[in-house]
């Protein structure tokens, strides 16, 4: 359930409950996102507030909830005259048993995109495309968020330099054709993982390149994994990607380039994807 909470408002909030351990055990092991209008969560909301109160935000967009930890969004306006599409955003791992806060990441224009597996077994993740900047050449990244077990607390997947996984870049060097490609692509058991395939022309005279990089999880670690794919696996996988017949709906970009057309021609199809596992209503 999604709300949009002002700061002044869920401080009173806080203040007015009971300070006690929130009662996140009634759902031991699943996760599930508060309903900021029901009674029985309004004490997560009201620790999670009191755990956030030294940190820098407008509003609390979302709390889902797993174990003893809290996924938490806030947004941050500039000033009360600024429009709502101005606004960054947070993500934060809030402890349910302390009032500790770990950031995980932040940007703008966060688009939830359903929940998905990336381990046999293990639960299905919340999974989210957004971009660095606004009104600029921004990029797009794509994570998904998971519960450390070690750690007790969430935990954004292949993060670099702060960032998820760039799937996609406005900004291209002069000089360059850069064809980019992407797509979230799950196998017959319902396991998915990212692909990118960023190709470069650098003109007449000039050797083409190509980087293409596989996203997943270690199944028997658990630990994140990025591959570099070459020679016959990384040729079997540009016609994966271009074709896109695995891929999760809206988790797949790049398959109308020329690039893909010239190497599958009419086996594409643009329509083609499935929706992500239980994903929330927005």
């Amino acid at each position: 359930m999604r709300a949009l909470l002002p700061r002044r408002f869920i401080a009173l909030l806080a203040v007015l409950l009971a300070a006690s351990l929130p009662a996140y055990s009634q759902k031991p092991g699943s996760f599930y996102w508060v309903n900021f209008h029901s009674p029985k969560d309004q004490d997560i909301v009201a620790w999670v507030t009191r755990s956030l109160a030294v940190e820098n935000w407008t509003a609390i967009r979302e709390i889902g909830v797993m174990y003893d930890a809290a996924l938490v969004v806030t947004t941050d306006r500039a000033t009360p005259q600024s429009m709502p599409n101005t606004d960054t955003f947070n993500v934060w791992s809030v402890s349910l048993t302390k009032h500790t806060v770990t950031p995980v990441l932040k940007g703008v224009d966060l688009r939830w995109m359903g929940r998905l597996r990336f381990v046999a077994g293990a639960p299905l993740e919340p999974a989210i495309l957004y971009n660095n900047c606004r009104q600029c050449a921004a990029n797009t990244y794509f994570t998904s968020f998971h519960y450390d077990l070690g750690d007790h607390q969430w935990e954004a997947r292949w993060m670099n330099g702060g960032a998820g996984v760039a799937v996609w870049n406005e900004s291209h060097p002069p000089g360059v054709k850069w064809t980019q490609i992407y797509a979230v692509m799950t196998n017959a058991a319902g396991i998915a993982e990212l692909v990118t395939w960023n190709h470069f022309n650098f003109g007449r005279g000039h050797m083409q390149e190509d980087s293409i990089f596989r996203y997943g999880v270690d199944p028997q670690s658990g630990l994140d994994q990025t591959v570099m794919l070459s020679g016959q696996e990384a040729n079997a996988m540009k016609i994966k990607l271009c074709t896109a017949r695995d891929a999760v709906t809206g988790l797949a970009r790049g398959q109308n380039s020329a690039v893909c057309s010239r190497l599958v021609g009419t086996q594409y199809h643009g329509s083609a994807g499935k929706r992500p596992g239980n994903a929330p209503c927005r």
